[in-house]
C-alpha cells in the first residue's frame, strides 16, 4: 500500500518476497524468508527504533517534546512554529515502528498456522500489541486522527481519536486477557530481544495495565464515564507499575544509534526554563543551606529577594512572575530536585556540571554583558547564580542581554542526562501513583486515597533524585513557589493576588519593595485556583517526570491548563501566536500554546484524498494551534 506512510499489515509480507516499499524492512539481512525470521527480531527492532536515534530525538524528543513542554528555554514550536522536515522525519520513523511491531505479531501468528510456533509465541504476540497500544498513542498524542485498520491488515482509512483511544484501550484490555503467567520466560537467546522486560511476563502486564491508566485519564475530560470504567478496570488486579523495579525503562549507551541518549546532541543548551524556575522555587520550603555545600551558602538570597532590576535588557511582557529581574545569587528556598537536575553556574566540582558543548568554551564562561541604551556596558558575574528566562521574543532588550539563552550563565541540564550513560523512561512508578491521585480526587475506585498516593508518588519521584532525605519536610510544607502553589496536600488556602519582595536598584545599589504577582493561570478553572488539590497532582506529576517524560507533561498541559505556563515575551508581535498582544499577555489563552503537529507534506502530497479526510476528522484546519479532541476543555 503505497498512499499511505504507515502501511497495511498485509503489505508487510511482500517485502519477503523483495517488494521495495518498505526500504528499512527489506534491507534486513534476516528478513529473506518467512522461515529464516523469528519475530522477536521485529520487536527487538521497533523497541530500539523508538528510543530514538540523534537524527530524531533531537528533533521530536528535545526541539518538540521538552520545548512544548516547557522543559527548557527554547520558543520554537512553544511559539507555535514546527517544521515541516522534521514531521517528515517522524512520520517516517514512527511508520517504521509500527510496521515492525506489527510485523512481530503477522509472523508470529503466520508460524504457528506453518507448524512453526514456539510455546512463547502467543504471550510474544500479546507483548507486541502491548507496545503497539503505546505507539499509537504517541502518534495520536502528536497528530490526532490515524487509521485503526493499518494495523490489521486492510487497506484503512483514517479513524477519529476517539476511535484510536477507544481501540488502544480495548487492545490494551484484551492483551492483559489474553497473557498466560504461567507460560516459562524463554531462554536468554531469546528474551534479549526485548530491551525492556526480558519477556517477563508480568511486568508486561504492568505495563499494559499502567498505560491503560493513563490513556484512560487522557480522555476524563471528554470522556468522564469511559475514563472512569476504564481507568477503574486496570487498576482492579492492582497489578500495575508500583515500585521502580517494574519501571519501563531502556538503557542508554554512546554512539549514533536508537540507544544513543535523547539528550546527548551538545549543541541544545537545555537550559533551565522560567516555567520550571517558578514551579522550583520556594516549593517544599527546604532550605538551599541544607541542601548545598557551605561554599556556596554566603551566595543565597533571603527568601523576600527577587533580584537586580535591570530594565533595559529584561522583558516584563510576559505574565512570567520572575520577569524583569537577574538573581546575583541562589535562591533561599528550592525543591530539592532542582540541583540535582540542574547544575548552578560556575559549579564546576559538581558531579552533574556538564562541559557540552566541548568543541567551545561556553560552559566554563561564567559571565556575559549588558548594554545600556548610554552606551555604557557592564560585565554581570553569573557564578553561583539560579535564573531562568521567559521565551518568546525580547528584541531589542535581548540584543542588549550577553546573559540570556546561554550556557554558562544559567542553570542546565545536568550530565547525567546528557551522556548516554543513564535508562530513558517510558513509564516510571511515580506516574501510576499520580494517576490514582488524580483518579481518587475525581471520586472513582481506587486501591489507596489521593492523599497516599500523591505522596507515594512523590516519594519515588524523590528516591529517583537520591533527595529523600528531605521528603518528610517537604510533603508537610505550606510554603508557596512563585506560582502560588505548596506540596502539603491538605493545604488549599489559596495564597492571595500578591506578595511583596525586595529588588536592587542597580543605579543607587538600594532595596526597594516590589508587588510580585502570583499568576493567573486563566486555562485551568477560569483562573480561580493556584492551590487546588488537582494542580498539586499535575505540579507534582510534571517535576517527577522531569526529563524524561516531556510528551505525557505536554498532555497534561493540553489536557488540563496544568502546570501554569507563562506566555511568551511579546516585544514584538508573535507572528505564529498572534493572540497574544501587549493589552492581553498577563492572560492565558489555549490560542497561546501549541496543541499539536501538523501532518507532514509528505502525506499531503502523496495522499491528497487520506489527508483530506484526516483534517475532516481533526474537526479543523491541520494547524499547531488546534486542539485534539481530549483536549478541548
Amino acid at each position: 500500500m503505497k498512499k499511505y506512510i504507515i502501511p497495511a499489515l498485509a503489505s508487510i509480507f511482500l517485502t519477503f518476497c523483495g517488494c521495495k516499499d518498505f526500504e528499512e524492512i527489506n534491507t534486513d539481512p534476516l528478513s529473506a524468508n518467512i522461515d529464516q525470521v523469528q519475530p522477536e527480531y521485529f520487536l527487538n527492532s521497533s523497541i530500539l527504533g523508538a528510543q530514538q536515534d540523534p537524527n530524531i530525538a533531537e528533533r521530536l524528543f528535545v526541539l518538540y517534546w521538552k520545548t512544548a513542554a516547557r522543559q527548557h528555554l527554547s520558543t520554537g514550536i512553544a511559539g507555535g512554529t514546527d517544521n515541516d522536515s522534521w514531521t517528515v522525519e517522524y512520520w517516517k520513523y514512527i511508520s517504521q515502528w509500527l510496521n515492525n511491531a506489527n510485523a512481530t505479531i503477522q509472523i508470529a501468528n503466520e508460524k504457528k498456522a506453518t507448524g512453526q510456533g514456539l510455546p512463547h509465541y502467543d504471550n510474544l504476540i500479546q507483548v507486541a500489541r502491548i507496545w503497539r497500544a503505546y505507539l499509537m498513542s504517541e502518534f495520536s498524542d502528536n497528530f490526532g486522527p490515524q487509521p485503526i485498520l493499518a494495523f490489521q491488515g486492510t487497506n484503512p482509512n483514517f479513524n477519529s481519536e476517539k476511535e484510536v483511544y477507544y481501540f488502544i484501550l480495548d487492545e490494551l484490555k484484551d492483551a492483559v486477557a489474553k497473557m498466560d503467567l504461567n507460560q516459562p520466560i524463554p531462554a536468554d537467546n531469546i528474551s534479549k530481544y526485548d530491551m525492556a522486560y526480558k519477556l517477563k511476563w508480568n511486568q508486561w502486564v504492568k505495563y499494559a495495565n499502567s498505560l491503560r491508566m493513563r490513556v484512560a485519564m487522557r480522555i476524563s475530560e471528554v470522556e468522564p464515564a469511559k475514563a472512569k470504567s476504564e481507568f477503574e478496570a486496570a487498576i482492579a488486579s492492582n497489578n500495575f507499575i508500583s515500585v521502580s523495579s517494574d519501571n519501563f525503562t531502556i538503557a542508554e549507551k554512546p554512539g549514533w544509534d536508537g540507544l544513543t541518549g535523547v539528550m546527548s546532541r551538545e549543541w541544545n543548551s537545555q537550559l533551565l526554563s522560567s516555567t520550571l524556575n517558578n514551579l522550583y522555587i520556594g516549593l517544599g520550603g527546604i532550605n538551599s543551606m541544607d541542601q548545598l555545600s557551605q561554599d556556596k551558602h554566603s551566595a543565597i538570597k533571603d527568601a523576600d529577594y527577587i533580584g537586580i532590576k535591570y530594565d533595559e535588557q529584561f522583558t516584563k511582557l510576559t505574565n512570567d512572575p520572575s520577569a524583569g529581574y537577574w538573581l546575583d545569587g541562589i535562591p533561599n528556598k528550592i525543591d530539592p530536585r532542582a540541583f540535582k537536575t540542574f547544575y548552578i553556574p560556575g559549579d564546576f566540582t559538581n558531579p552533574i556540571y556538564s562541559l557540552y558543548p566541548t568543541y567551545t568554551n561556553d560552559a566554563k564562561t561564567n559571565y556575559g554583558d549588558l548594554q545600556f541604551t548610554n552606551n555604557t556596558t557592564i560585565t554581570v558575574n553569573a557564578v553561583n547564580t539560579w535564573n531562568a528566562f521567559a521565551i518568546g521574543n525580547w528584541a531589542e532588550k535581548g540584543q542588549r542581554n550577553g546573559l540570556r539563552g546561554l550556557i554558562g550563565r544559567a542553570p542546565a541540564l545536568g550530565k547525567q542526562y546528557r551522556e548516554s550513560t543513564n535508562s530513558r523512561i517510558f513509564f516510571a512508578s511515580w506516574e501510576s501513583y499520580f494517576l490514582i491521585a488524580e483518579a481518587a480526587l475525581k471520586g472513582w475506585a481506587t486501591p489507596m486515597n489521593d492523599e497516599a498516593a500523591y505522596n507515594k508518588g512523590i516519594q519515588d519521584s524523590f528516591i529517583y533524585n537520591s533527595v529523600s532525605q528531605f521528603y518528610g519536610q517537604y510533603i508537610a510544607s505550606t510554603d508557596y513557589n512563585r506560582d502560588g502553589t505548596s506540596v502539603a496536600y491538605g493545604h488549599i488556602t489559596e495564597p492571595g493576588s500578591t506578595h511583596t519582595m525586595k529588588y536592587r536598584d542597580p543605579a543607587s545599589n538600594n532595596l526597594v519593595s516590589v508587588t510580585i504577582n502570583y499568576p493567573v493561570n486563566t486555562i485551568y478553572k477560569n483562573g480561580a485556583f493556584k492551590n487546588d488539590k488537582l494542580t498539586k497532582i499535575i505540579t507534582q506529576k510534571y517535576l517527577a517526570n522531569m526529563p524524561w517524560l516531556p510528551l505525557e507533561s505536554w498532555n497534561d498541559h493540553r489536557r488540563l491548563g496544568l502546570p501554569f505556563f507563562e506566555n511568551p515575551a511579546i516585544e514584538t508581535p508573535l507572528v505564529n501566536l498572534p493572540a497574544i498582544t501587549t493589552g492581553n499577555f498577563m492572560t492565558n489563552s489555549l490560542k497561546n500554546f501549541p496543541q499539536r503537529l501538523r501532518y507532514p507534506s509528505s502525506f499531503r502530497n502523496s495522499d491528497p484524498e487520506g489527508y483530506q479526510k484526516a483534517v475532516q476528522l481533526l474537526g479543523a484546519e491541520d494547524a499547531v494551534l488546534t486542539p485534539l479532541w481530549w483536549a478541548k476543555h
